[in-house]
């Protein structure tokens, strides 16, 4: 059975890191891990979207999530039903939706939570503001329009009537603690499906 793994949140919770180190975990066990990181930029999707992440303004906030949707459902598409791999791990996903309007959010949420396939391996990187800025920052890389305190202040909060089905785990921790809890439930959903 393929397992369909989700990491999630703000910018600067280490989500990438995450992913890569559960994904080593399933390729140590010899399974065919593919891993898609959004927006990807081997789409015109994911180009639109970190296009318009890196400027200011409604317009091009709204068009970041819809274009960021578009990806993230061509990605579902193409990895989740491939019979060539057996591991889907998705770093970002449906929670993108929380960066729209309120109101519009909640119903979108609905619907693609509805739509898309989800799992008991969704995880939401709960970190604090002050933690994610301190890693962005570290990373020298362009500044996107959500990477500010008063934005990921507002986007943590948005995100905690996003994450009631998903698991959320504290992600101030050493990478290797937080880790930890993903391989953890990870291996114990393993074992609950064989």
């Amino acid at each position: 059975m393929k397992k369909f793994i989700v990491i999630d949140g703000l910018d600067g919770s280490g989500k990438d890191t995450q992913v890569n180190l559960i994904a080593e975990v399933y390729k140590k066990q010899g399974r065919d891990v593919t891993i898609r990181s959004h927006p990807c930029c081997d789409n015109k999707y994911g180009r639109k979207s970190k296009q318009s992440l890196l400027k200011e303004g409604k317009i091009n906030h709204i068009k970041a999530t819809i274009y960021f949707g578009l990806d993230a459902i061509r990605s579902v598409q193409m990895f989740c039903y491939n019979k060539n791999t057996d591991v889907v791990i998705f770093s970002r996903y449906i929670l993108a939706v929380m960066y729209l309007p309120n109101g519009v959010n909640t119903l979108v949420y609905k619907i693609v939570n509805f739509i898309l396939p989800t799992s008991d391996c969704m995880f939401f990187l709960d970190v604090s503001p002050e933690e994610s800025l301190r890693r962005m920052d570290s990373r020298g890389e362009e500044t996107e329009m959500f990477e500010n305190m008063e934005s990921l202040t507002k986007n943590r909060q948005r995100s905690q009537k996003f994450t009631y089905n998903w698991n959320v785990i504290p992600a101030d921790d050493s990478a290797e603690v937080i880790s930890e809890k993903i391989v953890s439930k990870c291996l114990e959903s393993d074992k609950l499906l064989s």
